[in-house]
């Protein structure tokens, strides 16, 4: 085994970057995540639209997986996926996940907590559309998505053969089984590193439909 790495728990970050007050930020959690966000694509973050995605089945099972954001209002914040995939099966069960966004250039992550419903059919193949062909092509032949397959040969021959298939198609439809999720947020948390592990946690909650804001200890 490598002794590369002998005590973990000597390996530590000193974070400096900035701070987080509450007379600064806004005062819609939406508002203070396009802030945010912004200063993630100015600053040509390596994919910072990537976030984590948290759900869990009816018994409590967690699952996570990173997926793409591919909208962000004041609805909430929608992600593409199968609907027979793990996520999918978890949020028939358990219609309430939770989104983590980290950007360690900038000392800072968000999470977006909140319920999670089917975006509408209109939508979803206005989006599908959007896709380059081969990732279209990729969404009919992965399902069911996170299911076994018994070789790498085996997808790509699938691959293949639709591609063939559809050469003088010039649109290809949306597959049933593949469609959007909008999470509607009740709560939001952001984060700024600083020294000394003191670190910057402000809290949004929608309580009685206004949001309330906290600061947590870190």
């Amino acid at each position: 085994m490598s002794d590369l790495i002998k005590d973990l728990s000597e390996l530590r970050l000193s974070y400096q970057k900035g701070e987080l007050l509450e007379s600064e930020v806004e005062q819609y959690p939406h508002e203070q995540f396009l802030n945010w966000f912004n200063m993630a694509l100015e600053a040509r973050l390596h994919e910072p639209y990537a976030m984590y995605l948290a759900t869990a089945n009816s018994q409590g099972r967690p699952h996570v997986r990173t997926v793409l954001l591919r909208g962000a209002t004041e609805a909430g914040y929608d992600f593409y996926t199968n609907y027979d995939s793990q996520k999918g099966l978890d949020l028939v069960e358990n219609p309430y996940a939770e989104l983590l966004f980290y950007w360690p250039e900038l000392e800072r992550q968000i999470r977006v907590s909140g319920r999670v419903e089917k975006i509408s059919e209109d939508e979803a193949t206005a989006y599908y559309r959007k896709r380059p062909r081969d990732s279209q092509i990729a969404a009919h032949i992965s399902t069911p998505q996170s299911g076994v397959i018994a070789s790498r040969d085996e997808l790509q021959q699938r691959f293949q053969n639709l591609q063939e298939q559809v050469v003088d198609q010039s649109e290809l439809d949306k597959p049933t089984f593949w469609g959007g999720y909008r999470l509607q947020p009740d709560y939001y948390e952001f984060w700024q590193g600083r020294p000394n592990r003191l670190h910057d946690r402000l809290s949004y909650e929608r309580i009685d439909g206004k949001w309330k804001l906290q600061r947590l200890m870190p």
